[in-house]
């Protein structure tokens, strides 16, 4: 049997990334009429159909869902090896995918970001925010960032920030003519933005002062997934919310935000980059673990 070729191997990838031939075809810079040939030529090669064809869909057939599964690691594995042997010979390429919350970008935007771009123009960063852990192998991606808490016990993993604290918050407007907050139990008696964990479960406000501590099922008529938002129904004065103490910072040196329960808080060891430890390291991936080394370090 004909071996397939590379760049036949590469548009199947693609495909099913995209799951369009037209939106392939612009990534692959070719013309639909060309992917469609040369997708054709190669399932006539191998004798199977790779994809399922509308006029509004493409979808992978079950053989096609078998080549891709084992494919995309050995294209990535020969990505990397071209990428190893050309760079010490000219700018490192490549393109590292991150999957990372909101939170983590954001850090990333601000400390780690602007000196590996300055300083390794070749390598693209693809960033995805997910509010939910992923399984970072399996769905292609490079890297994640997580609470360190959260990260697998089976992956390598590098601090990215200092511990990281829950601060409870409100605007001034809401906050007028309503009972003080001196103590965790006063937020029964508040409207509480509430949050919505990736499982579906209602996250519980959790609050330590030495050995006392709290975790609290708030009352609430807004429930949302999402810090950001939550920080800006509080703003809007819809009520008191929870948060990451980044995502309110902002708000509290305006004044539109008040920090409530300061004597009352909890915090987490703080956000790490991980990645699988029994793997070829990109080269891509190596350099950025290096400046987020270099960063932290500079900041700490």
């Amino acid at each position: 049997m004909k071996r397939p070729s590379w760049n036949e191997l590469q548009a199947v990838k693609v495909i099913a990334g995209q799951r369009s031939f037209s939106r392939a075809a612009a990534v692959l810079g070719l013309k639909r009429s060309t992917l469609s040939h040369m997708i054709k030529g190669l399932e006539a090669t191998l004798g199977v159909q790779l994809f399922h064809r509308t006029t509004r869909s493409v979808a992978l057939t079950e053989a096609g869902e078998m080549l891709i599964a084992r494919l995309t690691p050995l294209l990535s594995e020969m990505d990397e090896l071209l990428n190893d042997v050309t760079a010490s010979a000219q700018q490192p390429y490549g393109t590292l995918r991150i999957s990372a919350s909101d939170a983590a970008i954001r850090l990333l935007l601000e400390t780690v970001l602007p000196a590996f771009i300055q300083q390794k123009p070749g390598i693209e960063i693809d960033l995805v925010a997910q509010g939910q852990l992923v399984d970072i192998v399996a769905q292609g991606f490079d890297a994640g960032i997580r609470l360190i808490e959260d990260v697998p016990k089976d992956m390598v993993a590098i601090p990215l920030s200092g511990p990281l604290r829950f601060v409870t918050v409100a605007s001034p407007d809401y906050l007028t003519g309503r009972p003080t907050v001196r103590h965790p139990q006063d937020m029964m008696q508040h409207t509480c933005l509430r949050q919505r964990l990736p499982s579906g479960k209602r996250y519980h406000w959790e609050y330590k002062q030495h050995e006392q501590q709290f975790a609290l099922d708030v009352p609430g008529s807004l429930t949302l997934d999402n810090s950001a938002l939550m920080v800006e129904a509080a703003v809007a004065g819809l009520g008191v919310a929870y948060v990451p103490e980044p995502y309110a910072r902002q708000g509290l040196d305006t004044k539109r935000l008040v920090r409530l329960l300061e004597d009352w808080t909890i915090a987490s060891q703080g956000l790490a980059l991980y990645f699988p430890q029994n793997r070829h390291m990109p080269v891509a991936l190596r350099l950025f673990v290096d400046t987020v080394k270099a960063v932290t370090s500079a900041l700490n």
